[in-house]
């Protein structure tokens, strides 16, 4: 059924009303208010997403959502808030399911840009504090191989008086990671796992 109901918000879009099912892509609709008082017609897939967030007169104040040509850096704050906002969203569960949220100056992307400035290439938005909100104190850009190793599931081991997960531990010592992974799951000690190449 449609996933959307009147009065939700996506960025500066308050949903009004249902309009209906489109034959070309089959897509639900729905009538929209932006905060600056035009209304539209939107895909609801666009507005959960976060891919659409006002009428376009965002696109016009900072530059970073032409039509067609998103930034990173506006990708990486839709990113961000999807996965705090939607319920419907994969990543729902390890974000706003656990009550991570974006703080409420963050949801103008003029603020959010103006506090990490450009996503630098290569990198990717890390939150400090993994149980922390998406806020200027709790946040910096980090490469996306070191961000992965600080996900709530990632499994540490302490070796030679380092703690590091698998992966770290694999392009370390240079053993193939699902080799580790496959001796330690055998019970091998630690010691004997990481020595023998």
């Amino acid at each position: 059924m449609h996933k959307l109901t009147t009065g939700n918000k996506f960025g500066n879009l308050t949903v009004i009303e249902f309009v209906g099912s489109r034959n070309v892509n089959r897509g639900h609709y729905w009538k929209v208010r932006c905060d600056c008082g035009k209304k539209k017609e939107i895909i609801a897939s666009s507005l959960i997403r976060g891919i659409t967030i006002s009428c376009g007169c965002i696109n016009i104040k900072h530059g970073h959502a032409k039509k067609g040509n998103v930034s990173p850096t506006y990708r990486s704050w839709c990113g961000m808030k999807h996965r705090c906002n939607a319920p419907r969203g994969k990543s729902w569960e390890n974000y706003g399911g656990r009550g991570i949220k974006v703080c409420e100056q963050w949801l103008k992307f003029e603020n959010f840009l103006e506090d990490m400035g450009e996503k630098p290439e290569g990198l990717t938005l890390e939150r400090i504090h993994n149980n922390g909100n998406y806020e200027p104190a709790n946040c910096k850009w980090i490469p996306l191989r070191e961000q992965a190793g600080n996900k709530r599931v990632s499994v540490f081991v302490n070796y030679k008086d380092t703690r590091r997960t698998i992966a770290e531990w694999s392009r370390v010592l240079q053993i193939n990671v699902n080799t580790l992974r496959s001796r330690l799951k055998s019970g091998w000690a630690i010691k004997k796992a990481f020595a023998t190449l």
